[in-house]
């Protein structure tokens, strides 16, 4: 019996073991906890199966089929939703195509042209400058008496996307001439006055004169308000712009927040692309004097009072401490 023993011990001891290290039957041990854990799904190292990176990584490249790529056909409606949604965000918020409808503009546009539009910018602040070309909505019937034409679905669809110019939006383009605070003025046949200032227009059309010589709106003297802006048509003789809108509800003046945006360039027809940048004529010595000036008025004439409050105050305080010295 205790032979017995002894050899129960010795069969299953490490230390008892001849030929047989601590760290083989530590091994040992490890495999067979694997054996049995692994064991349940048949997916262990002792099943032929296991994830190693010898065989089993292999086989599960052996074993596994290669993707097919999607044919050009269902991967088709997808691209056109992602072109669609791509076209309606830089409609909205960068760039959107406009069709001249009318002459008024010439021969800066002529009709057919397609300008495309800065939106962009606005969203920063930016407001409009003398001598840009932009368009705005209609700020009080101007448009009323212009026929619209009527859209088919298709143009309608691909004009809201902003694929091709809307033709049903009442929106007009004309040149900005004064931004608030400016003085313009038209007497005659012209120059165009701007803070006292001519302007020398090559942009207008050939045989046209800067001013027009009528009693309808031709001849005026105004101040652009804050906020708004005067515009004026490049064919002057052609151009029911602000002259011919004083009467309305804006004074001819377009409200600031009416503006969709600037016309940078002229993209078709090809034969016609260029660039619409401001004429250099606003750009002369003293055409902003009466802006520049007018801020610096306004801050003289609201810190006057609170100096003369100072002033005061502080003599009354040296008039006390004098009174307070001579008693003592």
């Amino acid at each position: 019996m205790g032979d017995l023993a002894v050899g129960a011990r010795s069969g299953h001891g490490p230390d008892e073991q001849p030929g047989r290290s601590d760290d083989g039957a530590a091994a040992a041990a490890t495999g067979a906890v694997n054996l049995e854990s692994d064991g349940a799904d048949g997916t262990g190292h002792g099943g032929g199966h296991g994830d190693g990176p010898g065989e089993g990584a292999a086989g599960s490249r052996s074993g596994g089929q290669a993707k097919k790529p999607r044919s050009f056909w269902k991967e088709l409606p997808l691209l056109i939703v992602i072109a669609l949604v791509l076209a309606l965000v830089i409609k909205t918020f960068l760039v959107q195509a406009f069709s001249i409808p009318s002459a008024s503009m010439e021969n800066t546009l002529q009709i057919g042209d397609r300008v495309l539009v800065d939106k962009l910018t606005p969203w920063f602040g930016s407001e409009p400058g003398r001598g840009e070309v932009i368009v705005f909505h209609d700020p009080d019937g101007w448009l009323k008496d212009e026929p619209t034409a009527e859209p088919n679905p298709v143009q309608r669809l691909l004009g809201w996307i902003g694929l091709m110019p809307s033709t049903n939006e009442k929106d007009l383009i004309k040149r900005v001439i004064g931004v608030g605070g400016d003085t313009i003025e038209c007497n005659g046949t012209g120059p165009l006055m701007v803070n006292g200032k001519a302007l020398d227009e090559p942009y207008v059309y050939p045989g046209n004169t800067p001013c027009s010589d009528d009693n309808v709106g031709g001849k005026f003297k105004v101040t652009v308000p804050i906020g708004k802006v005067w515009v004026m048509g490049d064919h002057r003789q052609d151009s029911m712009d602000s002259r011919y809108h004083q009467q309305d509800s804006n004074q001819g003046f377009v409200p600031v927040d009416n503006v969709v945006g600037r016309a940078i360039v002229v993209a078709w027809p090809p034969t016609r692309w260029t660039t619409l940048p401001v004429p250099d004529t606003f750009d002369q010595p003293g055409l902003s004097a009466a802006m520049g000036a007018a801020p610096g008025a306004l801050g003289l004439a609201g810190a006057a009072p609170l100096v003369l409050w100072r002033r005061r105050r502080l003599t009354q305080g040296n008039t006390r401490v004098s009174e307070v010295k001579t008693a003592g």
